[in-house]
């Protein structure tokens, strides 16, 4: 069966379905009606090796907060009933990427204690259709849903497009190695023996 979820979830604000595969290749079908957002989240399942289907109908007409932070909520509960019972995973991911001018460091512990540390100033309100200051709260609501740590500073950074994708790209590879599957672990990293 693998590791894999699907999620809906419909309120008067959205329609979305999102399946993940934690196991799987790096394919994106990505649909949410804003361009960026969908070239971030092809950008986080191929950096992740993960297979990704995402779904939204959403109130844009009002703008693109529901349907973003929405997202977030759906992907992170994706994420939490992918990993299962955790047993045998590497729990702890790391990653410092570069593109172009843009350093981003992002860092997670899957060790089911919800919080967000995020550290970024951008000098556009706007990267295509997508409003940037929907990117924390994307964010935001993945760590909370999914039940996880998650750190996103950016180290150095001027273009408002690099500094969005690499934070995209950092959070696929640390998710990446957080969710590997660790023959040396027989049962959950944790010395209480429960996460």
């Amino acid at each position: 069966m693998g590791r894999r979820a699907k999620v809906e979830r419909n309120t008067k604000e959205t329609a979305i379905i999102a399946e993940l595969d934690l196991d799987g290749t790096g394919e994106g079908d990505i649909s949410t009606g804003i361009g960026f957002f969908d070239h971030m989240l092809q950008g986080f399942a191929r950096h992740g090796f993960f297979d990704l289907k995402v779904r939204i109908d959403g109130d844009l007409r009002v703008d693109g907060h529901h349907s973003v932070e929405d997202c977030g909520i759906v992907l992170g509960q994706a994420i939490r009933e992918a990993v299962g019972d955790k047993k045998g995973m590497k729990r702890f991911g790391q990653c410092i990427l570069p593109m172009d001018e843009t350093l981003v460091l992002c860092a997670i512990d899957m060790g089911g204690r919800p919080w967000l540390n995020f550290d970024a100033k951008f000098t556009a309100e706007r990267v295509g259709y997508l409003d940037t200051e929907l990117i924390h709260e994307f964010f935001y609501a993945i760590s909370y849903s999914a039940g996880m740590n998650l750190h996103i500073k950016v180290l150095d950074g001027q273009n408002n497009h690099h500094i969005i994708e690499a934070m995209f790209k950092a959070f696929a590879r640390a998710l990446d190695e957080a969710t590997t599957v660790d023959a040396r672990i027989e049962d959950v990293l944790s010395t209480k023996g429960t996460l």
